[in-house]
């Protein structure tokens, strides 16, 4: 496996890694048009690439003999601040990997990557959003430190998803 950031050059696997890996994980829960709209908006070649060229938004990328598999996104400034009291929080966007490559060890090396990026960018808290009914990924992320701080919605096409937000603290001095 190989860990690495992403370039423009990846936008276009990218994207199609994180519609696979959204469409694996939730597919099912939406009317199709619902779940074209959010693909298209979200998951598509164009978005990526601002994202990786643009200033908010900070990836890790897992290849596997040459094909990326999973991948982390770290967002900040974060839309969710105002749920918190840190003083300085950063985001966790995404955290998926194709089914294939669960249960190896690839989540907790991303989950890592991105505490050890927040704490040296010396951030106090990471936030994220979680699916209500996600419990695997739940459990994941408190394993980490996190807690739920507040009920929110996830827009997906015209379907609002109850969310869960979680909130990790980050400690001065503290090592990765």
């Amino acid at each position: 496996m190989i860990y690495r950031p992403a370039t423009l050059a990846d936008a276009p696997a990218l994207a199609r890694l994180g519609a696979e890996t959204f469409v694996a994980a939730f597919g099912d829960l939406y009317r199709p048009e619902d779940l074209a709209a959010f693909l298209a908006e979200v998951h598509n070649p164009q978005a990526v690439a601002a994202e990786i060229a643009g200033d908010s938004c900070t990836h890790c990328l897992v290849e596997d003999d040459g094909a990326l598999v999973a991948f982390c996104k770290l967002r900040y400034p974060t839309k969710f601040a105002g749920y918190s009291d840190a003083r300085n929080p950063i985001e966790l966007g995404q955290l998926y990997a194709l089914p294939t490559h669960t249960g190896h060890g690839i989540g907790a090396r991303l989950m890592d990557w991105a505490l050890g990026v927040a704490r040296a960018r010396s951030h106090d808290a990471v936030l994220l959003s979680v699916y209500a009914e996600n419990y695997g990924a739940q459990r994941f992320y408190q394993r980490y430190g996190f807690a739920k701080i507040a009920d929110i919605t996830f827009p997906v096409g015209e379907q609002l998803d109850p969310e869960f937000l979680y909130e990790c603290k980050l400690q001065a001095g503290e090592t990765p």
